[in-house]
């Protein structure tokens, strides 16, 4: 499998290849390079498209010791992975945590970045009541691995219209096994997650033409986090998709392709201020 030898570790990416623009895809927390699966055949076609897995996550490897892996080393190696691959300028996908990074390389480093379109993330820190809540998920998972706090992770990441779907039942299970399957240590990248620093008062430094996307449904970066997003970042576009949790990007896929590509798409206008004027609602 490939590798990239990253401070202290070997973060392991696929790569599609191609002589298309650049998009490095990042990925949400307990999940891994698969979950662009469905955005990556979607724009492998036009796009060079690089999916990694976090350190301590996936098939990457996590760092020595047994403490737990801070976002701003996540982010480290983003910048690192983007300079590694040759890739800057690139277009920034990411979900959840993977927005998380993408937020900070665009504030800290707008000249890696094209474009950046967050799915379902948030600037800000968890709230005292959440990260109390975050924090005994952590502690079981430390101890027991995630089969215990599994049906309480779905209830969290999937909205009700997916949860509720009868016709979706299949496709539940398989991702509750997906969850289930990671390693206890993944608490380290828990830990992590939830004891992020904000970086709202860096919004105001990001000039790379941004996308906000998040479900109504969303209970984890809520609707009002995405729209404080697209308030503070200028120029940004904000999509809301009905009927989807936190996860949209696995409950409507399609949803999620459509919007990611006409955003996309815009980049190769001549500027991103006649791009505002395909601004999507």
């Amino acid at each position: 499998m490939p590798y990239l030898s990253i401070r202290g570790t070997r973060l392991y990416y696929e790569d599609t290849g191609g002589t298309g623009e650049p998009v490095l895809f990042s990925h949400g927390l307990l999940w891994d390079s698969r979950l662009f699966r469905e955005q990556v055949s979607a724009l492998r076609g036009r796009y060079r498209c690089i999916v990694y897995d976090h350190r301590g996550q996936g098939h990457s490897e996590p760092p020595p010791g047994g403490s737990p892996i801070d976002l701003r080393t996540v982010y480290e190696d983003a910048v690192a992975v983007i300079q590694a691959l040759g890739l800057a300028p690139c277009h920034f996908v990411g979900q959840s945590m993977g927005g998380f990074v993408g937020l900070r390389v665009a504030a800290r480093h707008p000249e890696l970045l094209r474009s950046l379109s967050l799915l379902d993330s948030s600037a800000a820190a968890e709230l005292p009541l959440t990260l109390a809540r975050y924090r005994l998920l952590t502690t079981l998972t430390h101890w027991l691995g995630v089969r215990p706090v599994v049906d309480r992770i779905m209830s969290l990441y999937f909205g009700r219209t997916f949860m509720r779907d009868p016709e979706r039942e299949a496709e539940r299970a398989s991702l509750r096994r997906q969850l289930v399957d990671n390693p206890r240590e993944v608490w380290r990248a828990m830990q992590g997650v939830i004891h992020r620093r904000s970086v709202e008062g860096e919004l105001h430094r990001i000039v790379t033409p941004t996308l906000v996307m998040v479900g109504d449904e969303d209970l984890v970066t809520v609707p009002e986090a995405a729209a404080r997003l697209h308030q503070r970042i200028q120029d940004s576009r904000l999509v809301t998709l009905p009927c989807g949790g936190h996860m949209c990007i696995l409950e409507q896929p399609e949803a999620v392709n459509a919007a990611l590509v006409r955003f996309l798409e815009t980049m190769r206008m001549p500027s991103w201020a006649e791009a505002r004027a395909c601004t999507v609602h």
